[in-house]
Parts: structure tokens; sequence; C-alpha cells
């Protein structure tokens, strides 16, 4: 079990990350690309992309496996790490002594290719042969679906939102689903092993991560700056060819129409079935039509919690709204 202790500065500084994280992705895939379980939501994923892996990709696997402790210097908590390129910059740039005291912490559970003696050493080409390992991954397994796995983790931003309006810091903490129980000071977590992470007024960032399994990661070394990393929902069928680049003559053509338009504009901050049928004077099927049409042409994602549905719009649909505004529509 995870057991997270807050103090009461702790709770003026919780955050939800702004998006998906790159290198937390990037990892947590690797691991899930090696499991078996969660073949409902990810199986069709792992058929799809284990043929597609370059050679590369296989200096991954071994620092990240299926079960057990990951060096945290995989994901950095530091530096400029808003882009892929920028966070592989961060990583390749790992001082000595947080390789090595990752590595040997590694290395205690596990056997580590020869390789890894080079990489605890800082030796710069193994350095960036894994940076751009990342880079060939993350092109060959994950670009393909980034704008679904975007929009899930926007939708589930929307969510928290929601949860911190209704019921501040407590709602917030209280609702990231079952797998967390939170016991005032105290969030407890699933987890494969004990740990106690005391953040000691360094508050929490709350991270979003489409392909976090089954449970809640967080670092190892505790004095990284705290960040937990959360599963979060899925519509079953993102990787099916929904997910990918569509012809704009396909799904887009039904959407012409004041009611579906609506929908859209109410969907940019986020609402649920029953609130967009309530604010637009529109049956329920009819809403469930409506963000059908809209979430196969990709501008709507659904999240579901506590048996409600919430629609949020996608970075394109956003950008549809925006157009729409600049030609005066």
């Amino acid at each position: 079990m995870l057991r997270v202790y807050f103090t009461s500065e702790d709770l003026a500084r919780v955050r939800v990350a702004s998006g998906p994280d790159h290198m937390w992705e990037i990892s947590n895939s690797v691991q899930t690309l090696q499991r078996r379980d969660g073949a409902r939501v990810f199986g069709e994923w792992r058929r799809w992309a284990r043929p597609r892996l370059s050679e590369s990709c296989r200096l991954l696997s071994p620092l990240l496996p299926p079960h057990g402790c990951s060096p945290d210097f995989l994901t950095p908590t530091y530096g400029d790490c808003d882009s892929l390129q920028a966070a592989v910059d961060t990583l390749v740039r790992t001082p000595p002594p947080r390789l090595r005291s990752d590595l040997s912490r590694v290395a205690a559970s596990r056997r580590l290719p020869d390789w890894a003696e080079s990489l605890a050493g800082g030796d710069g080409d193994t350095l960036r042969r894994l940076g751009q390992a990342f880079h060939t991954y993350h092109l060959e397994a994950l670009a393909p679906f980034w704008q679904r796995i975007h929009a899930h983790v926007d939708a589930d931003r929307i969510v928290r939102l929601h949860s911190l309006l209704d019921g501040g810091t407590d709602g917030l903490l209280a609702g990231l689903g079952p797998r967390f129980r939170w016991r005032p000071p105290v969030l407890e977590a699933d987890y494969p092993v004990d740990h106690d992470l005391r953040l000691d007024g360094r508050g929490l960032t709350l991270q979003p991560s489409f392909f976090c399994w089954p449970t809640p990661i967080t670092l190892a070394d505790d004095d990284l700056p705290p960040v937990l990393v959360y599963p979060i929902e899925h519509d079953v069928d993102w990787s099916r060819p929904a997910a990918a680049e569509r012809p704009d003559d396909g799904p887009l053509g039904p959407l012409l129409g004041h009611t579906r338009a609506a929908v859209l504009r109410a969907s940019r901050t986020g609402a649920s079935t029953v609130e967009l049928a309530r604010a637009l004077a529109v049956t329920h099927p009819a809403v469930s039509q409506h963000v059908k049409v809209l979430r196969a042409a990709g501008l709507v994602t659904t999240v579901r919690r506590a048996g409600r549905s919430f629609h949020v719009a996608t970075a394109e649909g956003r950008a549809l709204l925006r157009s729409a505004g600049r030609g005066g529509t």
C-alpha cells in the first residue's frame, strides 16, 4: 500500500498536471506492453504495437519491466519537460550520481544488461542511444494515438476540476477513484509494495496517465519533487482506426446543425449528458446521438465516473470552435 501524508500546507499545494507527460506515458506504456492483464483496454494496441517496434526500443524494456521498480531518472521531475525533445534532453543530462543511485537500486532486485554499467557511469554514447530509443518508441508506438491520449487526459482533468469545485481539495483527493482512499490527512492507494511518502510542505503533483496500469505510481526517491501518477478511464475502442487520422470528408460531414454545434460548444469545459440535455432543452438520447457523431469525428471524448458520462471537447474540437468564431459564425 502507498500512503501519502499531507500537511495543511500540502493541501494548498496540490495540482493536477496540465496534460500528458511524454516520459511517463512512454515508461508506463513500455511496462503495460509487457503485461497480459488489462487486455480489454490495451490488448488491441499491444497486438498493433509489438511487431512495429524497432530494435533500438529493446533498450527500454530491461529498465522498465512489467513489475518492480524502475529508475527515477527516466521520468525527470526537473528541467524543461514540456516537450518530448526537452524531456529527452533532460534525461541525457542526468548527473552521474543520480544514474548510479537509481540503477544500483534497480540492480538490487534484478539483473540488468551489461550496457547498464556504462549507463551508470554516465557514458555519453549510451545516454544518447537511450534518448534516441525514447524518441523512436514514441514515434512508433504512441504518436499515431497521441491526440486520443491527450484528449483522454484532458477529459480526466475536467473531472478533477468538477471534484475540486464541488468539494475543494478534499473532494479532489476523495474522487480519485476506487484505487484510492482519502482518510485525512493520509491518501492511501493500492500499490505493489509498502511505501510511505511524506510531503512535508512540498505539495503534490497529480499526473493523470493513459498507460498507467493497474495501480498508481510514484517515484522511488522521496527527496525528489513529489508526483503521483494515476490511471484514467478509457474508451474501450480507443486503439481502433478511430484514433488515427481521418479524411475531412468522413465523419465531419454530419456535423452540420445548430444543436450539434451547441453540444460541441458546451463541451469545451466539460459537461455530463444530463447537463447538456438540460442546457439545450433536448432529450438524453438526442444528446447521446450528437455526442456519438462528435466523438467519431475526434472532436469530443467521453469519460465515465460513478455512473455519469462527462463529455469534453478535444484539442481538435476546441480548434474548430475557435476557427468558427474567427469566421463570425
